[in-house]
């Protein structure tokens, strides 16, 4: 019966799932839980299925499927399952299902001694099988009481991958896929449904962002607003289809679309950082050299880590994030960094020699564009050129590390790239006067210079902000050159 529930959740987890691909996408009648309250979704192809459970009487649903699960309209009708899948606008609308007749009992023979053997071993088995169904149906249970506000169905996938395993053990053991940085695809739905939301952390245009609680443990949900599905959908797809697991890039956990007070909300699950983002951290926290350095340098490790290809089977494309600010970098407990929000990233694999630039409207962040995206000049065909407009707002992040670093017991308050020259919420036309008529760039301040380690990085900026794209620095020279100041900086006085 497990592999029952299997089949069927295989089924019924992407009825209408927003993760399904949007091309080619077909209408079907829809009659399950996933329906949410609708009588039509939209998949790869619409389904019928025909569960029978123990005790019970056979209860026949409607849905879509996609192309992930397409081995679960093999096989033929059993006495407790069957399927069926068709592949027109509607046209699982008016199907009835049939399950398998048993077979007859067979006559009875007087074979008692040849059978009581077997019989007994099957005794046996029947009996470790009813308490290995008993000990599943109490886990159900609790899983039930403990989430029942969320809305699980009666029929739970069974996820025997999650066990009683912490969230580390989980990202770290083979559960997580080939292809993607998080758990496998329906573990992800799993976890999903198992969070309780505690507390909102932060707001932005995108939605807000709460600390929940999976397990016990605390991780970050990214509640996305309707107006912004583009961006999830985007973080969804790349995070599900490149292997991003790196300690200087945002951890993901899940993503679903699940259903809250009578709305659809579009969730983001990653690993949770109480420190915040690198905005809010610099306000509160003046800085000293050697954590200056670490979070400049933690930074240019997960930015190099994006731009990189890595060929192979268990490879990446080359990513450029196309929206890197503070805000967009969180500070994890170890006071190292990892790059946040890739809902605008870009994605290039030289052997298709493909550009992925995905669909969403949004822009970046005006204040952080580099000069050749104000005037309207960058090649968007170009794969290096979004890579260029990537090391142009590191640099404008360095300043704000810099600005912030004690040197002989100076520091200033922070404040954001240009806040002497464009107002709080600056308008595209006010950025492009400074950065590209006026060709400003942020003040550097003078206390810089007089130290050998930040006067190193207030060089780095100034190679991160050259006119010309292509002579600004890579994110790996960036990376070498941080950690080349950082172990000087660690050094005993007197060794060189």
């Amino acid at each position: 019966m497990d592999l029952l529930i299997l089949l069927l959740a295989l089924g019924l987890a992407d009825g209408g799932s927003a993760l399904s691909s949007p091309n080619s996408l077909l209408t079907c009648a829809c009659e399950n839980f996933n329906c949410k309250g609708s009588s039509t979704c939209q998949g790869s192809w619409c389904t019928v299925w025909l569960v029978k459970e123990p005790g019970g009487q056979p209860r026949e649903t409607r849905g879509c499927s996609n192309h992930h699960h397409h081995e679960t309209c093999l096989g033929l009708p059993t006495e407790a399952f069957a399927q069926y899948c068709c592949y027109q606008p509607l046209c699982n609308l008016n199907i009835s299902l049939k399950l398998a007749t048993p077979p007859e009992e067979p006559h009875q023979t007087n074979h008692l001694p040849l059978i009581l053997g077997p019989g007994l071993a099957l005794l046996v088995l029947l009996g470790l099988g009813a308490l290995a169904l008993w000990r599943l149906s109490r886990r159900r249970e609790k899983q039930r009481a403990l989430h029942s506000d969320l809305g699980e169905s009666s029929l739970i996938l069974k996820a025997s991958e999650l066990g009683d395993s912490t969230l580390g053990d989980l990202l770290d053991s083979d559960c997580t896929t080939g292809s993607g940085s998080g758990l496998p695809f329906l573990v992800q739905r799993t976890v999903a449904r198992q969070i309780a939301l505690v507390e909102c952390v932060g707001k932005g245009r995108y939605g807000e962002v709460w600390r929940g609680l999976w397990h016990g443990e605390s991780v970050a949900v990214k509640i996305f607003s309707s107006r912004d599905e583009q961006s999830w959908f985007r973080e969804t797809e790349i995070y599900n289809t490149v292997l991003l697991r790196h300690d200087n890039v945002l951890g993901f956990i899940a993503s679903d679309m699940t259903s809250r007070n009578s709305s659809t909300q579009l969730w983001l699950i990653t690993h949770y950082h109480e420190h915040g983002s690198l905005y809010d951290f610099l306000q509160r926290q003046p800085l000293d050299r050697g954590l200056a350095l670490r979070l400049a340098h933690s930074i240019a490790c997960g930015l190099a880590h994006l731009h990189v290809e890595i060929f192979g089977t268990q490879g990446k494309p080359a990513i450029a994030h196309r929206d890197l600010k503070s805000r967009n970098v969180l500070v994890k407990s170890n006071l190292q960094c990892c790059i946040a929000d890739l809902g605008l990233a870009v994605m290039h694999s030289q052997g298709s020699d493909s550009l992925d630039i995905g669909n969403n409207p949004r822009v970046g962040t005006k204040r952080y564009m580099a000069p050749e995206v104000l005037d309207e000049q960058v090649r968007t065909d170009c794969f290096e050129s979004y890579k260029w407009t990537d090391i142009w707002a590191f640099g404008l992040v360095l300043w704000e590390i810099a600005r912030r670093t004690i040197v002989n017991g100076i520091v200033e308050d922070y404040r954001p790239p240009f806040f002497d020259m464009v107002p709080n919420d600056p308008s595209f036309e006010e950025m492009k006067k400074v950065v590209c008529v006026d060709q400003q760039t942020p003040n550097i301040p003078n206390r810089l210079a007089a130290d050998p380690f930040l006067s190193g990085l207030a060089q780095t900026m100034r190679e991160c902000w050259y006119p010309n794209p292509s002579a600004r620095l890579t994110a790996l020279r960036i990376k070498k050159t941080l950690q080349k100041l950082c172990a000087n900086l660690e050094k005993p006085k007197g060794i060189h």
